[in-house]
C-alpha cells in the first residue's frame, strides 16, 4: 500500500471531500467539514495523519514503530503512520476508517 492507495482510501468513504486548505503540499480528507485524514505531499517519507482513539493511540505507538504521535497535531488524538511496509493493507485502512468514523459521529 501506498500513499495514492491512502487517497483513493479515503475518497471511497461515503460523503468525503478532498480539500486544501493549507496549500497544495497538503491534501485534508473531510466528512461533514471535519477533518479525519491529512496526506502532506512534501514530507520526506510516505506518511499520513489520522484521528485516533486516545488510548488506541499509545498502544499503537508502543507496537509500531512506523507510529508517531501526531506531526503538527494534537498528539493526544492524532497519530502519524509511515508507510515502510512493516504494515499490512488492512491495517492502515482500518486505521483510516477508524479516523472516519470517529470524526463522522461528533456530527
Amino acid at each position: 500500500m501506498d500513499i495514492v492507495d491512502v487517497c483513493n482510501h479515503c475518497l471511497s468513504l461515503p460523503g468525503t471531500e478532498e480539500t486544501f486548505p493549507f496549500g497544495p503540499d497538503v491534501i485534508v480528507y473531510k466528512v461533514n467539514s471535519k477533518v479525519f485524514c491529512l496526506v502532506p505531499l512534501d514530507a520526506p517519507t510516505q506518511q499520513f495523519n489520522v484521528k485516533c482513539d486516545p488510548e488506541t493511540a499509545v498502544e499503537l505507538r508502543e507496537r509500531h514503530a512506523c507510529v508517531q504521535p501526531g506531526f503538527h497535531m494534537n498528539k493526544k488524538h492524532w497519530n502519524t503512520i509511515t508507510i515502510d511496509g512493516s504494515l499490512t493493507p488492512t491495517e492502515i485502512r482500518h486505521w483510516i476508517d477508524h479516523s472516519y468514523g470517529l470524526v463522522k459521529k461528533k456530527v
